[in-house]
């Protein structure tokens, strides 16, 4: 995929997750796999509704930007993490819901979906009789540890959903390309709303 192909992805899905209310003020980044060794991010700092080409940067897979003068966000490192321990992900999205947010504030290291239909847009999940642990990583402010701690849960559950919350943060999705990976965001943001709804009414 060419820069400016991944550039338009990029821009749309930034608009459609901030019609979502998913990405606040400068929250969130998003990503596409350009080749073996780079990705195409958003800048640090940009409205992801308001995002034009130009806000959008390459990376090597170490996170560090292969364009002179521009600054990719820090939570890069957690997109080429991502992009190195899954070689079929081509694009990755965070955005910061109130029902990520939330939900992942009051959860342990998982967070339980069962029973809903949307489950089938993650793998493994055929029919809407099924369950999925969404693994929840404690905030860290240092990406490397973070990113440690991830590759631990990985190796210890190599059946993981393609995705995951930060606590009180938000949530991380990939795909293959930019429209599963938007699939599969907007199925979980769905079932995280459902299951924060449920718990209101069921105190």
């Amino acid at each position: 995929m060419s820069l400016a192909e991944a550039a338009a992805a990029i821009v749309a899905a930034g608009r459609r997750m901030d019609r979502m209310g998913w990405v606040p003020a400068t929250a969130g980044n998003l990503s596409v796999r350009l080749g073996p060794g780079d990705v195409a991010i958003t800048r640090s700092g940009g409205h992801k509704g308001f995002l034009a080409a130009a806000d959008v940067i390459r990376v090597d897979l170490a996170g560090r930007p292969l364009d002179p003068g521009t600054k990719p966000s820090y939570e890069t490192l957690l997109h080429c993490g991502i992009y190195r321990r899954f070689a079929d992900a081509g694009a990755v999205l965070h955005g910061h819901s109130v029902a990520a947010t939330v939900l992942s504030r009051r959860a342990g290291d998982a967070i339980r979906l069962a029973g809903y239909e949307l489950l089938k847009a993650f793998p493994g999940g055929p029919t809407h009789d099924a369950a999925t642990d969404l693994p929840v990583l404690d905030n860290d402010q240092d990406i490397p540890r973070l990113q440690a701690a991830l590759e631990a849960r990985w190796d210890a559950a190599p059946d993981a959903p393609p995705g995951y919350v930060i606590r009180g943060h938000g949530v991380y999705v990939w795909g293959s390309g930019m429209d599963q990976a938007m699939a599969r965001l907007e199925a979980l943001e769905f079932m995280l709303l459902c299951h924060l709804e449920e718990g209101r009414h069921t105190r």
